[in-house]
């Protein structure tokens, strides 16, 4: 990839244009052992040995990140009252343009996935490709056969929304835990789902989206970049 110096600079290192042009212009960016002072330097960021006082720039035109979110945080990249998901990544991970791609109500927790590529994101947040997504709701009350039912075969919600059909198991003795997969991403649906058949979620936690679970070691709040992989993992069906 050809592009400018402090394009470079400035995208992997999460500075201004203007800071990284000061420091190309100190002397302290060196590209393939030679000091470059020139902003506007067209360089192949991807296969040159980039480095910034010495220290390796490793580069990267796009960053995937994988997030357990918890209860309290907004899906969104600026808040002006709340924290968001962008402000909890570590220092090392932030960059510019960072975003969700998708959301999570404020209090439900698990796999939140952060990057800037805007071209991924649409194509898993799309409708038509009807990414997989799998929640853990905890219940008011257990689910009854018939309602399990109902929501497997497409609930209505209140507002005489039609879901598609759902993918629903009870996974404790009590029948108040249910694992369920949707395939589509609407207001609040898991809630408005549970509600349509007399029920009410108390806790709800996104373990997977696409074939690819969350990280079962990362706790709340915490984060890792997700691998080459593992994305691909993502949009499989």
């Amino acid at each position: 990839m050809i592009q400018r110096l402090d394009k470079t600079i400035s995208s992997q290192m999460n500075i201004s244009r203007n800071d990284a042009r000061s420091l190309i212009k100190k002397g302290s960016v060196t590209v393939d052992g030679n000091t470059l002072t020139d902003v506007a330097a067209k360089i192949d960021a991807e296969k040159s040995m980039i480095a910034v006082d010495g220290k390796p720039i490793f580069f990267k035109e796009h960053i995937y990140i994988m997030m357990n979110k918890p209860q309290g945080v907004v899906s969104a990249t600026v808040d002006p009252k709340i924290k968001t998901v962008i402000d909890i990544l570590p220092e090392e991970l932030k960059r510019k343009n960072l975003f969700p791609a998708g959301r999570l109500d404020r209090d439900t927790v698990g796999f939140m996935l952060i990057t800037d590529d805007g071209d991924f994101a649409h194509r898993i947040l799309s409708p038509s490709k009807h990414v997989r997504k799998t929640y853990i709701a905890h219940l008011r009350d257990k689910l009854s056969e018939d309602a399990r039912k109902t929501l497997e075969n497409g609930a209505v919600l209140s507002d005489g929304t039609q879901c598609m059909d759902a993918l629903v198991k009870i996974i404790d003795d009590e029948g108040k835990i249910a694992e369920i997969t949707i395939r589509e991403g609407k207001y609040h649906q898991i809630k408005r789902m549970f509600a349509s058949v007399g029920n009410e979620v108390q806790f709800l936690k996104r373990i997977s989206i696409g074939s690819l679970s969350l990280d079962e070691m990362l706790k709340e709040g915490e984060c890792r970049e997700i691998t080459e992989n593992e994305l691909s993992l993502i949009e499989k069906r």
